[in-house]
């Protein structure tokens, strides 16, 4: 990974694209695109970002928060998914703890003082330019998910190439991906990919089943995406997501038969349901800005360093917080996972 980003940042070409940290800002049950107002939701998400994130939200997200967890501090989107378990050969869970990615500190430094978190990426074509399409920056109020909870079979998770997972031998492996768990214990942990569509219909900034008004001709592994078709004709950003769960802390605790122990906070054990939700909040024409640029990853700004983009600290960063609506335990050894209780 590093020498890839190191050619990208000699190579001179026009290019424009966002790699950054965001700490954790919260993990509890609220899902405000899937089930707005409900209090708690089905199932514990991970969210970072904005501290405007509630169990409601309208409108213009990008005015709303005082603090975000992202690097860049005109980004106050929310960013989510599911929550990974551990669960144990004794019928307990235990959340698998999150860690930050490479290259995540000031000026492409490593920064491991980042609280979890995900690492979340808007490029155009690919690492090496950004091709010859106009890149419209998503509006006030859009949202919209990718993947499904309901996915339950390998023939339906085959359909979109950007729900991946990795198995880490070192936080830089990449390149070898599956749309399962990995069935063997990874040296560094699980590396999860949600991968969004990247062509909107223009006019809709949600659609009842959320995914409608997007289309995706994603290929995964950070590929240029299709083209878009009539239906769908702007191309917004590649929206992407990496989160790295550190799974190995369970390695001596790995099930006798050898069978494969994390679960989704659903109630996933194949990993097939893994999916994603995003809610748009960057101030003004901060992300447009960002797409009209020359920039490329860390040199767009890079914690503590404003270029094209203003940042603050990874200090900075971990402060932002939410207070949890829903008060109950998501971090100790769990008899069952939070509303996921099994019938009598």
């Amino acid at each position: 990974m590093k020498a890839v980003y190191s050619l990208i940042l000699q190579a001179g070409l026009s290019q424009a694209g966002l790699r950054f940290g965001c700490s954790s800002v919260s993990i509890q049950r609220l899902d405000p695109v899937v089930e707005p107002g409900q209090i708690p939701s089905a199932h514990v998400h991970q969210i970072v970002g904005g501290n405007a994130f509630n169990a409601t939200m309208q409108g213009d997200i990008g005015e709303k928060g005082s603090c975000t967890t992202c690097a860049y501090t005109e980004d106050f989107s929310n960013y989510w998914t599911a929550v990974m378990y551990f669960k144990h050969e004794n019928g307990s869970y235990k959340r698998v703890p999150q860690y930050p990615n490479a290259q995540l500190g000031t000026e492409g430094q490593d920064a491991p003082d980042i609280k979890g978190g995900m690492t979340i990426y808007y490029t155009q074509k690919d690492f090496t330019g950004n091709g010859n399409m106009p890149i419209t920056a998503f509006k006030p109020g859009f949202r919209m998910t990718v993947g499904s909870p309901t996915t339950t079979s390998i023939a339906n998770s085959s359909v979109n190439p950007g729900l991946r997972y990795t198995c880490l031998q070192t936080i830089l492996t990449r390149g070898y991906e599956t749309p399962d768990f990995p069935k063997e214990p990874c040296p560094a942990g699980i590396m999860a990919i949600h991968h969004f569509p990247a062509c909107w219909d223009g006019v809709n900034l949600d659609s009842p089943d959320h995914q409608s008004h997007m289309y995706s001709t994603t290929r995964g592994a950070f590929q240029e995406a299709g083209p878009c078709p009539a239906s769908h004709p702007v191309r917004v950003p590649q929206l992407a997501y990496e989160t790295m769960w550190d799974t190995s802390v369970f390695k001596d605790m790995w099930p006798a038969d050898g069978s494969q122990p994390f679960v989704w906070s659903f109630m996933d054990g194949k990993g097939y349901g893994t999916h994603a939700d995003y809610m748009f909040g960057w101030k003004g024409d901060s992300l447009q800005r960002a797409m009209d640029s020359e920039c490329m990853f860390h040199m767009c700004g890079s914690p503590g360093m404003d270029r094209v983009l203003k940042t603050q600290t990874v200090a900075d960063m971990n402060k932002c917080a939410v207070q949890s609506t829903v008060v109950e335990d998501t971090e100790g050894w769990l008899s069952e996972l939070p509303g996921q209780t099994m019938p009598m």
